[in-house]
């Protein structure tokens, strides 16, 4: 299915992407110091990094980590979305991490169902 596989390339690639950012650069370090989370900076782009990296290599290697890869990332977008509405961010600014959230729940649901427990 062309969308699922273009969908797991767009999140693997935009989350090891983002989770550099949020490792090295000051807008991200401003960003989380907005969102009064200075904390956990490091573990979300350690956890991006990492759910971006199984969404690829499970694509090639293992179904079942890109179904693990995309739940972790699906909860984590929808965690980070709680937070931007919780400081009353705009809807601009909140939708890319609900958009990527739902994308990472369509992966994780396709990928489950071809799963044979």
């Amino acid at each position: 299915m062309i969308i699922l596989n273009v969908a797991v390339f767009l999140s693997s690639f935009a989350f090891i992407y983002y989770g550099f950012e949020c490792l090295t650069s000051q807008k991200m370090k401003d960003e989380f110091a907005r969102f009064g989370l200075n904390n956990q900076r490091m573990l979300t782009g350690y956890l991006q990094l990492l759910g971006g990296s199984g969404l690829l290599l499970g694509y090639f290697f293992s179904p079942i980590l890109v179904f693990v890869s995309a739940s972790g990332l699906a909860l984590l977008m929808f965690l980070g979305f709680g937070v931007r509405i919780k400081i009353k961010d705009s809807i601009a600014e909140s939708l890319p991490s609900f958009i990527l959230g739902l994308i990472n729940v369509f992966i994780s649901v396709s990928y489950y169902n071809q799963l044979n427990f």
